[in-house]
């Protein structure tokens, strides 16, 4: 029998991201500047804290999200650059035209992929390192690293070929060019195809005789298989059945596969001695650049592909204008994404509301009837401003944002029991610690505070909160009961939840800039119920009569 080439399958799992080779600093050109398709620049972005940001990512609805834009991708750890927002109008300029380039189908396939190069690149390692012979093992890594070469080679040509304008893709182009060019990947891709071309003519006898098995080297000896067929052809009498088998497609050799290979690579030192140098050579070829790359593009695809099905809906989305020196906020057409993707799949439609800050401006206060979306409200200011930090298309038809430098939410919280505070004085140490980080600054979303206590101990409390925010010149939304907080000063903007005005019952979920009207959304269901002071003494008469 004789046995040609040493092929290995590639039905594996999927690995985890993580493994990935270490850096390659050996194919790495220092002279580029291009470091990264997310960041202009290496401090660009702050980590926030992560038991902070869960809270504040539950407040907003953004761990419902972000839960979703990761689904399916664990393998690129995408969390972390969740918890990045930008810190400079520059660098969120830089992103969104990145983002812009990719709603380009021809760039999304060239970018897809080499994605699946590179996954297929981590299929072949993970593998590898779950096999125990060690030439096996080798060649896996010598397969690893020949899908990875393609992959880079494809995305040469792919960026070479394709339109775009952002920064960010232009660095990329370049930077993946000089080092498809360069002399240790050039080497690396002649290694690779002289060993592949080696392995592919090794060939041997394989002599088995009981329980023994005897490896020689082919000498031109004629085949076996084909000298049997022309033996029994003169027999053949017509079509007959065939009687095929497959093979057991378990990657890892057993133990005489193994004593097998071993024989073949003593037969054949000169390419398994190849193979031994190519790993030793190449071993840590990923480029720290690429591989940066092949994680930060998901982050990007996978939000795209999260907001396309709302885009198909007609729901509108923008790239918002982020701004540095002035605290005018401008929404219009904004809603909750998290609130937008639900009713989606519930086929309901998705109330869409216009909100400004100008001048002086800088607090919402926000009053309505309960269940009327107040807090939805709320969510949605803080969901734009935070996607905006992060340099993605945000849920609107045009924004203006301010470049907060923190985001605080304070939303209501259930009460514990057993726990030594009450919901107050948890209220109360919860906004403390808010003033004690906040700057000017910073953002603050505040939703139905002090609805724990009495209504003159809330006015005082909320009045006291509402001056502070004005004496700090911050922007903030605060989501309340008490209409009398709505006229606080000139820094303070009034929203009403509206209804209906056939049927006061039906909250529209639409909000209007006017002052707030304290009891009039009270006396309209009064008054629709047959339940105020006259109807009621008017029915008393009447029954006394």
């Amino acid at each position: 029998m004789h046995f040609r080439g040493m092929g290995c399958g590639t039905k594996v799992s999927e690995p985890v991201y993580s493994r990935h080779r270490g850096s390659h600093t050996r194919t790495r050109n220092a002279s580029l500047p291009f470091q990264s398709i997310l960041f202009d620049k290496p401090d660009a972005a702050s980590v926030l804290d992560t038991k902070a940001t869960r809270e504040l990512f539950g407040d907003l609805n953004l761990d419902q999200v972000f839960g979703a834009v990761r689904a399916g991708r664990d393998e690129y750890k995408l969390e972390r650059l969740f918890r990045a927002p930008l810190d400079d109008a520059e660098s969120i300029r830089y992103r969104q035209d990145v983002l812009r380039d990719l709603e380009s189908d021809a760039l999304v396939k060239v970018v897809q992929s080499f994605g699946a190069g590179m996954r297929t690149m981590r299929l072949r390692l993970a593998r590898g390192e779950t096999l125990h012979h060690p030439y096996q093992k080798l060649r896996w890594l010598l397969e690893a690293t020949v899908a990875y070469a393609d992959a880079v080679s494809g995305l040469a040509h792919g960026l070479g070929a394709t339109t775009f304008r952002s920064a960010g893709f232009a660095g990329l182009r370049d930077y993946v060019a000089a080092y498809r060019k360069s002399p240790a990947f050039m080497a690396m891709l002649a290694d690779a195809a002289a060993l592949t071309s080696a392995l592919a003519e090794v060939r041997y006898n394989l002599h088995i005789k009981g329980g023994r098995i005897r490896i020689t080297r082919f000498a031109g000896e004629e085949d076996y298989g084909a000298e049997v067929e022309r033996t029994f052809a003169k027999f053949a009498q017509g079509a007959v059945r065939e009687h095929e088998f497959s093979f057991r497609q378990e990657p890892d050799m057993d133990h005489v596969e193994g004593a097998v290979l071993d024989m073949v690579a003593e037969l054949h030192p000169e390419v398994f001695g190849l193979l031994d140098q190519f790993v030793e050579k190449h071993e840590d070829y990923l480029d720290p650049v690429i591989g940066t790359f092949d994680r930060e593009i998901q982050f990007c695809l996978a939000y795209l592909e999260y907001i396309e099905p709302l885009r198909d809906a007609g729901l509108p989305f923008c790239y918002p204008v982020v701004q540095e020196s002035t605290k005018e906020v401008l929404i219009r057409d904004g809603y909750d994404l998290a609130l937008g993707r639900k009713l989606r799949h519930e086929a309901e439609s998705v109330v869409r509301n216009d909100l400004r800050l100008s001048g002086a401006e800088r607090i919402l206060v926000v009053t309505g009837p309960n269940q009327g979306g107040k807090t939805t409200l709320a969510r949605m200011v803080g969901q734009l401003h935070y996607l905006g930090r992060l340099g993605l298309p945000v849920p609107g038809r045009e924004a203006r944002l301010y470049l907060f430098d923190r985001l605080f939410a304070h939303f209501e919280r259930r009460e514990v029991t057993g726990h030594l505070t009450g919901k107050l004085e948890d209220d109360l140490r919860r906004i403390h610690h808010i003033f004690d980080e906040a700057t000017d600054r910073s953002l603050v979303i505040l939703n139905e505070s002090f609805s724990a206590t009495t209504v003159d101990d809330g006015l005082l409390m909320g009045r006291q909160v509402l001056e502070e925010l004005i004496e700090r010149d911050m922007l903030a939304v605060y989501v309340t009961f008490l209409h009398e907080l709505a006229s606080a000063g000139r820094s303070t903007v009034s929203m009403v939840s509206a209804v209906d005005a056939n049927d006061p019952g039906r909250r529209t979920f639409q909000f209007e800039r006017r002052p707030a009207e304290g009891l009039a959304y009270a006396l309209a269901i009064a008054e629709k119920h047959r339940l105020t002071y006259k109807d009621v003494k008017d029915r008393i008469a009447g029954a006394a009569a």
